[in-house]
């Protein structure tokens, strides 16, 4: 259940991630405006991504927060061609940590 939970949330980050980024490469002149098609796919998937995570509340939208950081460090790594530093690994990982904490808490 934990792989699923975290591979949902990690296709949800990417989908985010490529739905913002390509308007931006038309927006700063470093794209054509067609990629404005693909943009609008990946934001659509990312919504119906984001429907089919179990409960659909706070908790769930904080606990994909700390996946899209680590995917947003890592895109900038091997999309943007720039090396997080020490300073971006700890806070991933510390983001990471108490995303765990928000998924694997014991709930009654």
């Amino acid at each position: 259940m934990l792989l699923k939970t975290f591979s949902l949330y990690l296709l949800t980050a990417l989908s985010e991630i490529l739905g913002c980024f390509l308007p931006l490469l038309w927006l700063s002149g470093r794209g054509k405006a067609w990629l404005l098609l693909p943009a609008t796919a990946s934001l659509m998937a990312f919504v119906w991504l984001l429907s089919l995570h179990p409960a659909a509340s706070g908790r769930v939208y904080a606990a994909y927060g700390g996946v899209y950081v680590a995917v947003a460090l890592a895109w900038l790594w091997l999309v943007d061609g720039i090396r997080p530093t020490l300073w971006d690994l700890a806070g991933v990982a510390l983001v990471l940590c108490g995303t765990a904490i928000i998924v694997i808490a014991p709930r009654h």
